[in-house]
């Protein structure tokens, strides 16, 4: 068989949707924590309650945004209009959602939710369409793989960004603000935080907003619906949907190494700044010791993603998916055992995330190729639909993930500000960083044995319907 082949700048505009996309994920799921608990001013566990309800019925959102778009018809395709149309809103939404008001304790935790719900719903309109695209660029499981390896390697380059940018951005608007300020109240440091906090997330917000519109222009949607007589209902595509096994092995692994993603990430400031004490700026950078965890995690994060693509050509996608969340695993269960000293937590962090780096683009290219099975099988090419519910669990799995950081946090008494946390405190966050994150991870590699396409079935799926699509003519 022979296909047409991507050329490398649709490869980088494909990329460079997800590299915006992550930019404000990264801040949603490593900063919105602590934003909410010490900046804001609500408690861990309001936030973690909110996090879960919102992104819960987010997730359902998703399904629902998949399937517009699977019914959209434009001069643009179906996906990538939707990136062009709520590009601006991805960046106004998420500065106003990191935005302080001057409200008391029920005003603010009702604009948190209110602002939070609407910057999610938001994300889904980009992030969906953008994820459906994986599917309808090309039709060859190598090649998507290819995408999906650039996908991801764009998306760690934007987190490093975020990481390098949001905290020197932030200290920089709150000295601006300050040094300007005429007059000074005893809530003044609260007040020039809070305003460095939205400036900070508006100038990463309009870097995202030039992102999406080069990834619009660039790319490129080549597959289409095989012409049949059977036409269905949104209820008939999901009852046909919650019938995709594969889906919902998929869905279940995705959702665990997620969780693993995001309790890790989550507990990660509190965890540098109460349990090893070592919160030092680094010359010249602005950096402290969690954002240099963040950026070595980022950086073997890209090296693991563009590994992925030659070891799943040589072992094949479902067993490079079991050896890396397995290793991740083993090694974020040794992290609890390791010194608090600077060197081994970034050698353990390095190891973690350049396993970790394999799993999301394998994860991306086999819902694609589910995407294969499902119309094979039923008929129907239900992209949006199916990279929708990627779209959920990754949701699902942070919804959860920050959810249970708030809670176990909370169940652990930790107190916002306070100088010195309690030793059962202390006890939780190490627990955040190692051996709860690591049995995440054995939960994906269980799920994935039992995953049926292997790289033989994929091949065989896709020449048959390669066929099927030449006669259609």
């Amino acid at each position: 068989m022979s296909f047409e082949k991507i050329s490398l700048r649709e490869k980088i505009g494909y990329g460079l949707g997800d590299a915006a996309s992550s930019m404000f994920w990264k801040i949603f799921g490593m900063y919105a924590l602590f934003f909410y608990t010490d900046v804001f001013g609500i408690t861990a566990a309001a936030a973690g309650s909110m996090f879960l309800v919102v992104r819960l019925i987010d997730s359902a959102t998703d399904l629902l945004v998949g399937i517009l778009c699977d019914r959209t018809t434009s001069r643009w395709g179906k996906y990538r209009p939707y990136i062009l149309w709520f590009a601006v809103p991805f960046a106004v939404m998420g500065t106003i959602t990191f935005f302080t008001p001057d409200f008391g304790q029920a005003g603010k935790l009702a604009y948190a939710y209110v602002t939070y719900s609407l910057m999610m719903l938001v994300y889904s309109f980009v992030n969906v369409p953008y994820a459906s695209l994986l599917g309808v660029i090309s039709p060859d499981p190598n090649q998507r793989n290819t995408l999906s390896s650039y996908r991801m390697s764009f998306a760690f380059i934007g987190s490093f960004i975020t990481f390098m940018l949001l905290q020197p951005l932030i200290d920089f608007f709150a000295r601006t603000f300050d040094a300007g300020s005429t007059t000074q109240s005893s809530d003044s440091s609260v007040s020039t935080s809070a305003v460095g906090w939205v400036l900070g997330v508006a100038s990463i917000g309009a870097i995202c907003v030039i992102l999406f519109l080069l990834c619009f222009n660039w790319t490129k949607e080549r597959v289409t619906q095989i012409e049949t007589d059977k036409s269905t209902s949104v209820k008939q595509d999901l009852k046909e949907l919650f019938r995709n096994g594969p889906w919902w092995i998929l869905v279940a692994t995705g959702l665990a190494a997620l969780l693993f993603n995001a309790i890790r990430d989550s507990v990660a400031i509190y965890f540098f700044r109460d349990f090893v004490g070592l919160n030092y700026k680094m010359s010249g950078t602005g950096w402290d010791m969690a954002t240099t965890y963040f950026l070595v995690g980022q950086a073997a994060n890209l090296i693991g993603v563009i590994l992925a693509p030659t070891l799943s050509a040589k072992y094949g996608k479902k067993r490079t998916y079991m050896i890396a969340v397995f290793m991740a695993g083993i090694f974020s269960a040794l992290f609890y055992l390791i010194p608090k000293n600077f060197f081994p937590i970034m050698a353990f962090q390095f190891v973690i995330s350049l396993f970790a780096g394999y799993v999301l683009p394998l994860l991306w290219s086999m819902f694609a190729d589910v995407v294969d099975y499902h119309e094979l099988t039923t008929g129907r090419r239900t992209t949006g639909l199916i990279f929708s519910s990627s779209s959920m669990s990754q949701k699902l799995g942070w919804a959860f993930g920050s959810a249970l950081s708030g809670w176990i946090l909370a169940a652990f008494r930790y107190s916002p500000n306070a100088v010195q946390q309690s030793t059962e405190t202390l006890f939780g966050q190490h627990m955040m960083m190692s051996l709860i994150p690591a049995t995440c991870c054995f939960l994906a590699f269980v799920g994935m044995m039992f995953y049926p396409l292997s790289d033989k079935r994929v091949k065989e799926i896709t020449e048959e319907l390669n066929l099927k699509r030449q006669h259609a003519g």
